[in-house]
C-alpha cells in the first residue's frame, strides 16, 4: 500500500477511507483474458514405422542386419543429463565449452534475452503508483489594485511534500495482461535462446565430424596417391628398359593424376571445413589432424524417440511457440479491458506554510486527493481494431504452434529413418570396400603373372579408392543422423553461458 502523509506522518483521516476502499478492491480485479487451452497435436500419435527390409537380401549382400530405429519409438525418452554425456569426444567437448562461451549467434540470443527481462520489468513496475518527493517556494508581488488592502504587498509560500501523479487503479486487468504478455515474451525469447544453443552445439558436433571425415578421406588420397607415385616411378623404368608398354605407362599415369586430383580437391574441402568450425567456436582453434587413415571417426550413443508429446517439453522451439501463443491470449485481455473505463489516482500530502520556519509547525499540513475516471466515447474504432488485430495474431500465433509441432514430429521421423538407413549403409559399405580390395590383389596377382590385361588392374583400383572414399562418408553420415537425432529430441537441458538457470515456466493466468 502506498502511504501519502503529511509532515506529522499520519494519513489525512479525510483521505484515508477513501483511498483504504480503493485500494482494497484491486485484489477482486480479473484478467479479460481468454482461458488459454494447449491446442490439440496436429501430429500422429506415433512416430512413422521404419521397415527393416529382407534379411535374406542383406545376408546375400554380405551385410550385417541394422537394428530397427523406429522400435524404440514407443519406449520411454531416453536422453542424456546434458550434452556432454552425448558427446564423449574430449576434443569435440571443448570446442562445444569454448563455443558456448565466444559464438556471437550465442550473444546475441543472450542478449535478446535481457532486453525481453527489461522489458518485462518494466510492466511490472507499471502496476506499482509513483511516488516523488516535491518542494518548492515562490515569492509573489499584487499590486494595489489586486489587493484586498488596497496596498500593493509581497508574498511567500513554502511547501514540502510527497505525492503520485495518474496512478491507474487496475480494475479491470489490462496492465497484468501487458504484465503476462511481456513475461511470456521474456520466456519465449530465453526458450529461443535454448533452441540457439541446441542449434549451435548440433551445427559444432556435425561441422567437426565433417572436418574429422575431411582428414580421413585426405589420408586415404594421400596414402593412395604415394602408392601410385611408386608405380608410376615402376612403370617409367619398365617403358625405359623395354619391359612394359608405354600404353600401360599412360594407364598408370592416369591413376596417379585422378589421386592428385581428388587430394587437392580434399584439401580445399579440407581448409572450408576448417573456417567454418572456427566460426561456429567464435575465436581461432588449434586442429589435431588424424595421424591414421584407417582410424574411425567415432561413435554416438543410441537414443530412444519416445512419443510425439514428449518433444512439447522438450523441444525449446516448440515451447517458444507456445510461449508466444500465451502472450497472444494475454494482449487480447489487455485489448478488451480498452473498452471499460479507466480509474487514475492523483495525490499528494506535505506541509505549506507563508514562512520558511513555519513549515513544521502545528496546524501547516496540506494535502490533495484527485480521483479521475475516463472513458472514451468514440475514438473512430480504434478500439475495435485493436482488439481485432489482437485476435489475428492469436490466430497466427495457433498456426505457428501446429507449424513448430509438425515440423519437430518431421525432423525426428526423418532423424530416426536415416539413422535406420545408414546404419544398414555402413554395413554394405564395410563388406563392399573388403570385396574391393580382395578384387584388387586378385587382379594384380593375375596382371603379374599376364593372366589379365592391366585395365582390369586399373579399374580394380579406381573402384577401391572410390569404396574407401564411399565408406567414410557414409559413417559421416551416420554420425550427422545421430546428431540430428539428439537435436529433433531436444538436446539435453542446458544452463545459460554465464552458468544461470533459466527461469520457471509459468502459466498465464486465466478469466
Amino acid at each position: 500500500m502506498t502511504n501519502i502523509t503529511s509532515h506529522q506522518g499520519r494519513l489525512p483521516v479525510q483521505l484515508a477511507p477513501v483511498l483504504l476502499c480503493l485500494l482494497g478492491l484491486l485484489p477482486a480485479c480479473s484478467s479479460l483474458a481468454p482461458q488459454y487451452s494447449r491446442p490439440a497435436l496436429p501430429v500422429a500419435a506415433s512416430y512413422p514405422a521404419v521397415t527393416a527390409g529382407s534379411a535374406e537380401s542383406a545376408k546375400s549382400g554380405g551385410a550385417a542386419h541394422a537394428p530397427n530405429s523406429a522400435s524404440l519409438a514407443g519406449s520411454a525418452l531416453a536422453m542424456p543429463s546434458d550434452w556432454q554425456h552425448y558427446f564423449t569426444d574430449p576434443a569435440l567437448q571443448q570446442l562445444l565449452t569454448q563455443a558456448l562461451a565466444h559464438n556471437r549467434d550465442l550473444r546475441l540470443a543472450t542478449l535478446r534475452v535481457e532486453q525481453a527481462r527489461a522489458a518485462l520489468g518494466y510492466q511490472q513496475a507499471a502496476l506499482a503508483p509513483v511516488i516523488g518527493a516535491q518542494g518548492g517556494s515562490s515569492r509573489t508581488h499584487v499590486p494595489a489594485d489586486l489587493s484586498l488592502t488596497r496596498q500593493p504587498m509581497i508574498t511567500s509560500q513554502y511547501q514540502i511534500g510527497l505525492g503520485m501523479a495518474a496512478w491507474e487503479l487496475d480494475f479491470w486487468g489490462k496492465l497484468a495482461s501487458l504484465r503476462d504478455a511481456a513475461r511470456a515474451e521474456y520466456l519465449a525469447t530465453d526458450a529461443a535462446r535454448q533452441a540457439a544453443t541446441l542449434g549451435l552445439i548440433a551445427q559444432l558436433a556435425d561441422a567437426y565430424y565433417a572436418l574429422r571425415e575431411a582428414d580421413q578421406r585426405l589420408l586415404l588420397a594421400q596414402r593412395t596417391l604415394v602408392s601410385r607415385q611408386e608405380s608410376f616411378r615402376i612403370y617409367s623404368r619398365r617403358v625405359a628398359a623395354g619391359s612394359a608398354s608405354r600404353l600401360n605407362l599412360t594407364q598408370v599415369e592416369t591413376l596417379l593424376t585422378q589421386a592428385q586430383a581428388l587430394a587437392a580437391q580434399l584439401e580445399q574441402q579440407r581448409a572450408a571445413a576448417l573456417q567454418a568450425l572456427q566460426l561456429l567456436v567464435g575465436q581461432p582453434i588449434t586442429w589435431q589432424a588424424a595421424s591414421s587413415a584407417d582410424s574411425t571417426l567415432g561413435e554416438l550413443p543410441e537414443l530412444a524417440a519416445g512419443l510425439p508429446a514428449a518433444l512439447l517439453e522438450r523441444r525449446p522451439d516448440v515451447r517458444a511457440a507456445e510461449l508466444q501463443l500465451q502472450a497472444a491470449y494475454a494482449n487480447i485481455g489487455a485489448a478488451r479491458a480498452a473498452y471499460f473505463p479507466s480509474i487514475s489516482l492523483t495525490a499528494s500530502g506535505g506541509t505549506a506554510s507563508a514562512a520558511l520556519d513555519g513549515l513544521f509547525k502545528p496546524g501547516s499540513g496540506s494535502w490533495n486527493f484527485a480521483p479521475s475516471v475516463n472513458l472514451p466515447l468514440f475514438d473512430g474504432g480504434r478500439r475495435e481494431a485493436n482488439l481485432a488485430l489482437m485476435q489475428a495474431r492469436r490466430d497466427s500465433a495457433v498456426a505457428s504452434y501446429d507449424k513448430a509441432v509438425q515440423a519437430a514430429f518431421r525432423d525426428v521421423a526423418n532423424a530416426l529413418s536415416a539413422r535406420h538407413w545408414l546404419n544398414q549403409q555402413v554395413a554394405i559399405a564395410s563388406h563392399a570396400l573388403a570385396v574391393q580390395r580382395e578384387r584388387a590383389r586378385l587382379t594384380q596377382l593375375r596382371f603379374d603373372n599376364g593372366a589379365a590385361p592391366y585395365l582390369d588392374v586399373l579399374d580394380a583400383q579406381r573402384d577401391l579408392l572410390s569404396a574407401e572414399q564411399q565408406l567414410v562418408q557414409t559413417r559421416r553420415a551416420l554420425l550427422s543422423a545421430g546428431i540430428a537425432v539428439f537435436a529433433a529430441l531436444g538436446g539435453a537441458p542446458q544452463t545459460a553461458p554465464d552458468g544461470a538457470a533459466h527461469p520457471v515456466l509459468l502459466p498465464t493466468p486465466r478469466s
